[in-house]
């Protein structure tokens, strides 16, 4: 479901108790450190990606070469 389910007077109430509770003073650096969070996490699942479409083509491609060399070896 998500946020999508939450809407955006959810939204608001989430805001205001967060205003409530830590102050106009703390909520830029929570949404700053929230950011970087959110960020680096990102950053970090792209990377797991990448690595794992990294070693899904390496291992085709070595499957593929394996069947090379069996096809070879069955010609002969």
């Amino acid at each position: 479901m998500g946020f999508s389910g939450i809407g955006i007077p959810g939204l608001i109430i989430i805001l205001v108790i967060t205003l409530i509770v830590f102050g106009p003073k703390k909520l830029p650096e929570i949404g700053s450190a929230f950011g970087k969070t959110l960020s680096e996490f990102k950053k970090s699942a792209k990377d797991i990606m990448d690595d794992h479409d990294k070693d899904t083509v390496s291992s085709v491609s070595s499957a593929s070469s394996a069947d090379n060399d069996k096809q070879s070896l069955l010609k002969e």
